[in-house]
């Protein structure tokens, strides 16, 4: 550490304005098994919020500051350790919020769409902070667009609804006037939002009381054993280093008619709609690639407690989960095991970390630990918000992380579910994902319409 930057550390601690932690079991996992340095532009979640209305940039802004007020994640930078990074939390934040004018062509949907990736891939200081940045983009008059990236460290999908629901409410809490705040329900309030019930660092530390070795021995003797004798689907196959470059996304949706079909078939087989569509995902997979035994991993929120569901930060684990598919099975035998196996998978999840360390697994450039696969099912809440002046629309924004091959993530939108494929460029092109993605759809009508029927039919 240059000496300016250490006297001023020196400064900071002894004053009260940051402390430090030390990283999360969570943020562990980016360090210890990702396949890409935790600085790259590949560990950012992104989003954007369409906004229609009169907003002005200093409103925005102040309800920005509200919400890194509140939020201790957003206050969050790293300070390189002897064995490894901690966390530095500083007493007070700042926002990072840009204005610009988007000329006609840069509306249009493909030229934006570029302009929301050239947004979202520019990288953070991840000692100096903060981590977090908002762009506002005017579209035209009282048509804006606010495009924020939060590196992965401090935050995950949910984290992106509890920001936009408390960007929402400091928003209304700024409107001058008493008689706005009346007209919204919104009297008593303060200048600045109330403390979440449960902050980061709390969260944290009952976690490291929680996971005391007994406890992380008696699960990985589970993973040993659930994992033993898989394999990757393409190991050895896959780019490595900067070649391996940032994934792909290509959309599709399941059409409502379909959806109808899929939600049928989880009432009549009492599974779930992630176990039914995780079993029509391995069973794409096995026609697709001629492997019966299917390894993915699957992300799970890890809020189990009301107290943790106002807070950001980076909560969310991986938890994998093998199908073995006999072909002469009906789908019906094997969604019934596979739900089965989910249960005991998710009863036994464990920090990923502390998974990957006890398989024997370490980093390696360009290939992430135990899996090759996503499958994730979206289903964290997207706030609804009606407010004064203004409409807003809140899109997530799948990009991905090279963590793995080929992913596939499915969201609720409607009564249609929509389909975003995220894959590495160099192993596939887009004509085959197309493919995949066709078959994944014939897959999913054939065992609405025939669920009893064996699956090599």
């Amino acid at each position: 550490m240059e000496p300016d930057n250490r006297s001023r550390l020196k400064q900071w601690l002894e004053s009260g304005e940051a402390r430090l932690q030390p990283l999360t079991f969570p943020q562990r996992e980016l360090w210890e098994t990702s396949p890409v340095p935790v600085a790259d532009p590949a560990n950012h979640i992104c989003g954007f919020i369409e906004i229609k209305g009169a907003i002005t940039f200093m409103e925005a802004q102040a309800a920005i500051t509200r919400v890194i007020e509140r939020q201790e994640g957003m206050r969050i930078s790293f300070l390189p350790g002897k064995d490894r990074p901690l966390q530095m939390i500083r007493s007070t934040g700042s926002s990072l919020l840009q204005y610009r004018e988007l000329s006609s062509a840069e509306t249009k949907p493909e030229a934006f769409e570029e302009l929301m990736k050239e947004t979202y891939r520019v990288p953070f200081d991840l000692m100096q902070g903060p981590l977090h940045r908002v762009d506002m983009l005017r579209r035209g008059a009282n048509d804006h667009v606010l495009a924020f990236s939060i590196h992965h460290s401090i935050a995950d999908g949910w984290s992106l609804g509890v920001f936009v629901q408390d960007l929402c409410t400091a928003y209304v809490m700024g409107l001058k006037g008493i008689r706005k705040a009346v007209a919204v329900g919104l009297m008593g309030m303060q200048n600045s939002l109330p403390p979440v019930p449960q902050t980061y660092t709390e969260w944290a530390a009952a976690e490291r009381a929680f996971w005391q070795p007994a406890e992380l021995s008696r699960r990985a003797d589970f993973w040993k054993s659930q994992l033993q004798g898989s394999s990757r689907l393409w190991s050895g196959t896959r780019g490595t280093g900067p070649e391996a470059g940032p994934l792909k996304r290509w959309a599709s949706a399941v059409p409502a008619d379909l959806t109808r079909g899929v939600r049928e078939l989880v009432v009549r087989t009492s599974a779930t709609l992630f176990s039914t569509l995780l079993a029509a995902f391995q069973v794409t997979l096995l026609k697709w690639t001629g492997k019966n035994d299917i390894l993915v991993g699957t992300p799970v929120a890890n809020r189990n407690k009301e107290s943790t569901r106002q807070t950001m930060g980076y909560f969310a684990g991986v938890v994998p989960l093998r199908g073995q598919i006999d072909p002469a099975q009906s789908f019906t035998n094997h969604l019934r095991t596979m739900h089965e196996s989910a249960i005991d998978s998710f009863a036994n999840a464990m920090p990923f970390a502390e998974l990957a360390s006890a398989l024997g697994e370490s980093r390696t450039t360009g290939e992430h630990s135990v899996f090759d696969v996503r499958f994730a099912l979206q289903n964290h809440p997207v706030p609804d918000i009606v407010l004064p002046r203004i409409s807003t629309k809140l899109r997530m924004r799948s990009t991905g992380t090279p963590r793995f091959d080929l992913g596939c993530e499915i969201t609720e939108i409607g009564s249609e579910l929509e389909v975003v494929w995220l894959f590495q460029p160099a192993m596939f092109a887009e004509p085959d994902i197309g493919d995949l993605n066709t078959l994944f759809l014939k897959v999913v009508a054939n065992v609405c319409r025939s669920p009893n029927s064996r699956m090599d039919a």
